[in-house]
């Protein structure tokens, strides 16, 4: 098979299934009717001889053959893309562009306050909205161009994304002030004996702890759990309990709810905080603006500096 034997316009069809999985999604996504799109899909399947895609009660389900395009098209639909707008440009003053970012709720408590500032004062128009990084398929999220960042610690985003380090934290334990055990270093068996409040961080790298203290011989007398980091401030504020959290989480919530932090006792490993954007929209001048915007306010001058992308 040639080039020369393939439309563009197919690929990008084929690219849109995959991200959408339903005909009807596409043809919206693409502005043209559905048989349009079923057309289309014809034609693929007779030119690579290949049916591609296979309807389920869940969508269109790619076959082992679709998966394994997948990647090459994408690729190169994304050189293609950015070659062709080399030269727009991403005037912020002006635009009224709206951006999506995949964070948790630890993000939005470190990142937005500063975020929001900086936009109020330099990109007025420009809106932003969060989405949980465990509420939707980060992966297909940021191919589409439905999320334009995702921040975090995401060891699941690798093959097809560029990641930028921000900054590594290291965990610590936070309690209100005048707790019993503040202001002292903490010993493993003062940590095991104390009454802890944990987060369950499911999906997150951050939902790793328990398994770490596990291995060093800590089992904590949990009283209380919940899903998120939102409430942590308020509950210590108001108790004995103590929390492992992230450093940077921790410093946010100090002065606020009058808590205090101390030394973790464990040897934990530090959490990287990495910058994500999918390689479609490397040279994308808005995305670029964006991301810069994030390094240049959040960035710890001692992380690499550049960006890498993930192979596997």
């Amino acid at each position: 098979m040639e080039l020369h034997d393939i439309d563009l316009n197919l690929l990008v069809v084929f690219r849109q299934l995959l991200l959408e999985r339903r005909v009807s999604r596409v043809a919206e996504t693409l502005g043209v009717s559905q048989p349009a799109v079923s057309n289309s899909l014809a034609k693929l399947r007779r030119l690579f001889g290949d049916e591609l895609f296979l309807r389920t009660p869940g969508g269109m389900q790619p076959t082992t053959y679709a998966q394994q395009l997948a990647g090459p098209v994408n690729e190169a639909l994304a050189l293609l893309h950015g070659g062709i707008n080399l030269r727009a440009s991403f005037e912020p003053a002006t635009s009224d562009r709206a951006f999506t970012l995949g964070m948790t709720d630890i993000g939005e408590i470190y990142f937005l306050p500063t975020l929001a500032q900086h936009l109020r004062q330099h990109a007025p128009a420009v809106t932003l909205s969060t989405v949980r990084d465990t509420a939707v398929d980060q992966r297909e999220e940021l191919a589409s161009g439905q999320m334009d960042l995702a921040i975090g610690l995401l060891p699941q985003l690798r093959a097809g994304f560029y990641q930028r380090r921000l900054f590594t934290q290291r965990y610590v334990c936070l309690m209100r002030r005048g707790h019993r055990l503040g202001r002292k270093r903490l010993s493993q068996s003062d940590y095991a004996a104390a009454e802890h409040l944990v987060v369950v961080a499911a999906g997150t790298g951050h939902g790793q702890v328990d398994a770490l203290l596990a291995r060093n011989g800590i089992e904590r007398r949990v009283h209380l759990s919940v899903p998120h980091y939102l409430s942590v401030g308020h509950i210590l504020a108001d108790s004995d309990l103590i929390a492992t959290v992230p450093e940077r989480l921790a410093d946010r919530l100090l002065e606020p709810f009058g808590l205090e932090k101390a030394a973790h006792p464990v040897k934990l490993p530090d959490v990287a905080i990495n910058l994500f954007w999918h390689a479609r929209y490397h040279r994308d001048p808005a995305n670029r603006w964006l991301r810069e915007l994030m390094i240049e306010l959040f960035a710890d001058r001692r992380a690499p500096a550049t960006a890498r992308r993930g192979t596997g």
